[in-house]
């Protein structure tokens, strides 16, 4: 008999031109129990897959999916073999380099005041030169030193208040003095708490811990899954991947904000990956069962349920969770 499949680690996954995996485990021990044979066939997606058992182009579908009431209209599923749910995969590192530091402080419009005061610094400077190679002979005569020097000293007073340059005015002299600190001390007040504000927003819009912190972001899935539509009843925007690596690919890439899949899946990647900068955050959400479809009305559908059902209770199921997630704390 045709079996399509689905690559979803570690339910289903493919080495060369064989398939492994927790739901291949279970399905050989069903096919054995009822003297099938099994050919093959692989499909890109859920709503591949689905489609090519609704149509009888396969007679049963193996992987982890999800039993939901729109596809019970178009297939038939045996008793559940899974429980699952849906939960968020993040991006560890995202926002937190330099470059984004100068962009969020680009859009919130604080560079062009920079650029201001840096102006406001060097056309100070200039004059400072000017005056001082006028009226102070111990003034260095090379223009270059002369800039260096009023440069150090406008920046020393404006950030510290202090200068060891001397006063050739006396009180008008000192008023500039005390104007020129007023205005350094405001300079380092304002790009202090630009960049401490600029950074707290950044932190606050990258922080994702539940569903509702994904209003307004844009959120990858399986293209076909039961996340895609679960995001789309909630109005949360997605972009549809075929495999979890490619979408994966897309989030270390901060092309998009979050991941929405299968728990176990999920949770399986990130221990097979424990150097990738990504992490699941948040509860498990949408509570769902996995089954195996096959064509409607088809006559093994009540013997594979009850198979599953003696592989429950036989403890021969929970075995076989045992090796691919390990046991429950």
């Amino acid at each position: 008999m045709k079996v399509g499949v689905y690559v979803s680690e570690p339910f289903v996954s493919k080495q060369g031109d064989i398939y492994t995996g927790m739901a291949i485990d279970l399905w050989s021990n069903i096919s054995t129990r009822l003297g099938l044979a099994s050919q093959f066939v692989e499909y890109p997606n859920y709503n591949a897959l689905v489609k090519a058992v609704s149509q009888s182009e396969v007679d049963a579908a193996v992987t982890n999916i999800t039993i939901t009431e729109k596809r019970a209209e178009v297939v038939d599923f045996t008793h559940p073999w899974f429980d699952a749910g849906l939960r968020i995969m993040v991006h560890t590192q995202a926002g937190n380099g330099w470059e984004d530091l100068i962009g969020d402080l680009e859009d919130a419009g604080h560079l062009a005041t920079y650029a201001w005061i840096g102006i406001v610094i060097l056309v100070a400077t200039v004059l400072l030169t000017l005056f001082d190679r006028r009226f102070d002979q111990n003034f260095p005569r090379r223009w270059l030193e002369g800039l260096a020097e009023s440069f150090y000293h406008v920046v020393s007073l404006a950030t510290s208040g202090k200068s060891s340059r001397k006063n050739l005015f006396g009180w008008a002299g000192r008023i500039w003095q005390a104007f020129w600190l007023v205005f350094g001390i405001a300079v380092v007040a304002y790009v202090t708490s630009s960049v401490t504000s600029v950074m707290t927003v950044a932190h606050i819009s990258n922080n994702i811990n539940n569903l509702a912190d994904l209003q307004s972001k844009t959120v990858g899935v399986r293209t076909g899954s039961i996340a895609e539509q679960t995001m789309a009843a909630r109005s949360i925007s997605t972009v549809g991947f075929d495999h979890l690596p490619e979408a994966v690919t897309a989030l270390t890439n901060d092309e998009i904000s979050a991941i929405i899949g299968d728990s176990p899946v999920l949770e399986y990647y990130v221990h097979q990956n424990v150097d990738a900068p990504i992490e699941i955050v948040g509860n498990t959400f949408s509570p769902d069962k996995y089954g195996f479809a096959f064509p409607r009305h088809s006559d093994l559908v009540k013997p594979a349920s009850i198979a599953i059902i003696s592989l429950q209770e036989s403890e021969e199921l929970a075995a076989l969770k045992t090796k691919y997630f390990g046991r429950d704390e």
